[in-house]
């Protein structure tokens, strides 16, 4: 089942100072995201991530074009009660602590106090705010700002959440809490579509993905679909080689990446592994891993998006 559908969805603006000249920031696009997965919206600066957000929140009239979610279309109340929106860029009110917030955002979304007060307790916990719950929000640094918008974003609980770039500003530990949070989501089976500009964190999380530029649909479906295996080629890591080693690698290895605990050897063929073990045994080193060579998302952006800025 779509949950999220979006048909030929089209929008111009008008720039300038008379107005004259139009930029065409999302042309034709046609997207579908299926009930329970995590489906990644990636892209470049102004591809047309935030303005596909804008309409779907409503905070943008399509010039062409129509979406629906649940179902319904974008101006339907009661689907809206059953969705969360995380902007790129949140502004709170500043005065408020953060406890007071998500009780003011709960009661916006109609729940009685003392459950809001309640759910806010628990969504604190879970995007590991709750030792600063009543503090302001003027002092909180921007990843701490960003872990209180994931916590507005899920306060009535949503079938459906929109995320646009949530990682902003988090540091590692946050990101890896943020990815956490939105594992158990989808084990819930919530549907989350968010946009992000930190590729290993799309691979880790995403089911599917959609690839914009210049607003327009480059590539969609599954990464595994996506991000071709290279043939027969085979990607091997090693640890414990100098030099010397990697120099005797790079004769037979089609590539060969230094890394601070050893290389990465990119080979033709599993025929290679002998010799690779032979050298590195020799050195005493150590073969961690071998794996096909597929193609990362970083690659196939720098390949697709990277010639056609």
């Amino acid at each position: 089942m779509s949950v999220i559908e979006i048909e030929n969805l089209t929008q111009d603006y008008q720039i300038g100072f008379w107005r004259k000249r139009n930029v065409r920031a999302l042309d034709s696009l046609n997207l579908r995201v299926e009930a329970g997965e995590v489906f990644g919206f990636l892209g470049p600066n102004g591809a047309g991530k935030t303005t596909t957000f804008k309409i779907l929140m409503r905070m943008l009239r399509p010039t062409a074009g129509e979406a629906r979610i649940l179902g319904q279309p974008l101006d339907d109340l009661r689907m809206r009660a059953r969705i969360g929106y995380l902007p790129e860029r949140p502004y709170f009110y500043h005065y408020l602590t953060a406890r007071e917030f998500l009780v003011f955002c709960g009661a916006l979304c109609d729940l009685p106090r003392d459950r809001a007060a309640k759910r806010a307790a628990d969504l604190l916990d879970q995007v590991g705010l709750s030792d600063s719950a009543d503090k302001h929000l003027r002092k909180f640094s921007k990843g701490m700002l960003q872990r209180a918008g994931l916590a507005q974003a899920l306060i009535n609980d949503p079938e459906v959440l929109f995320l646009d770039e949530p990682m902003s500003g988090l540091d590692p530990l946050g990101r890896r809490e943020a990815r956490e949070l939105i594992a158990n989501l989808r084990a819930r089976g919530k549907t989350i579509f968010f946009s992000s500009h930190i590729l290993t964190d799309v691979e880790a999380m995403c089911d599917r993905v959609a690839i914009l530029n210049r607003g327009r649909l480059v590539e969609s479906g599954r990464l595994s679909e996506i991000l071709k295996t290279r043939s027969n080629e085979i990607e091997a890591v090693v640890s414990g080689v100098n030099e010397e080693i990697l120099a005797e690698l790079r004769e037979f290895a089609l590539e060969v990446q230094p890394t601070p605990e050893g290389a990465r050897a990119r080979l033709e063929s599993d025929r290679d592994i002998a010799r690779l073990l032979e050298v590195i045994h020799h050195a005493n080193g150590r073969l961690v891993s071998v794996n096909p060579a597929r193609e990362s998302l970083e690659d196939f952006f720098m390949r697709e998006i990277g010639g056609m800025k």
